[in-house]
């Protein structure tokens, strides 16, 4: 860590994601001053001053573009990309599907606090319809952007989500994010204390892992004549239990709708998409 103070608010969810994302640099075999850290605008596009590698502290909206220039000049480099959900949804949203269909070997982590925290408040792409808030004290009355279901798409080949406060599976979705060849895209839920303390209260969670059934608790997910039934485990039946394949993206389509349209639903975690495709810089460079 470099000599900066670090500058977020006590409590705030960056703190722990700053600290898992130093975890993980050591252990993916690139040298410091390969790396390159790339942000917009908002509290969470501070994080490049914190970590002892290269770094630019971008314009709103567009650490996307300033990283695909970046990578496409210096393939060799470890590229990552901080966003929010107001700075990588709202002026940079045009900037990040793009990415997501040129396959750039770079690693988007967005941070989603469902609020507009550097502003003080304001409401943002991903806030719940009818919250109120400093721009909208009545209730909003936008549906909000469902990130995972954006991404899947516009054809990103990697596709995961995970929480501020499970440490051990952030840094598993972290390393999983650097080691896909190919544009990464990792939702991390971050609380905000200040202007939306507790919006990430998960009743239940599902954790999602390759081959796997889909069990949360004592229940389980069926998927049955293309409907999601959710069970208690003794009355499922075992010929529509549903195994999670990563590779399968109608399957990924309705993980994605789970608790961010069916509030009923747990919430999942884990990788939900994953595609082997040629990246846009290898092309690039035959050119």
């Amino acid at each position: 860590m470099n000599n900066s103070k670090v500058n977020w608010c006590p409590g705030c969810g960056n703190f722990s994601i700053l600290k898992q994302i130093q975890s993980i640099l050591p252990e993916i075999g690139v040298n410091k001053h390969q790396i390159v850290f790339v942000s917009g605008i908002g509290c969470s596009s501070r994080l490049p001053y914190y970590l002892d590698t290269y770094g630019i502290h971008g314009i709103h909206g567009r650490a996307t573009s300033i990283a695909t220039g970046i990578k496409l000049s210096k393939t060799n480099l470890s590229v990552w990309i901080i966003t929010g959900d107001g700075d990588g949804l709202s002026i940079g949203v045009n900037h990040l599907i793009h990415l997501f269909r040129r396959n750039i070997n770079v690693n988007i982590l967005l941070f989603n606090n469902k609020i507009y925290g550097l502003t003080k408040g304001q409401y943002s792409p991903t806030s719940s319809l009818g919250v109120k808030t400093k721009s909208s004290p009545l209730g909003t009355i936008e549906r909000p952007f469902n990130t995972l279901s954006l991404a899947l798409g516009a054809g990103a080949t990697f596709i995961a989500r995970s929480l501020d406060i499970n440490i051990k599976h952030l840094k598993k979705m972290l390393l999983a994010s650097n080691n896909h060849i190919g544009t990464s895209f990792l939702e991390i839920y971050q609380n905000c204390p200040i202007f939306n303390n507790g919006v990430f209260d998960v009743k239940e969670s599902l954790y999602l892992e390759q081959r796997k059934p889909l069990f949360f608790g004592k229940k389980c997910i069926l998927l049955y004549n293309n409907k999601i039934k959710i069970l208690i485990k003794k009355n499922f039946l075992k010929k529509n239990i549903w195994i999670h394949d990563i590779y399968d993206i109608n399957k990924a389509f309705f993980l994605s709708k789970l608790f961010y349209e069916k509030k009923r639903s747990p919430c999942p975690f884990g990788v939900l998409y994953k595609r082997k495709i040629e990246t846009y810089d290898k092309f690039f460079n035959l050119t």
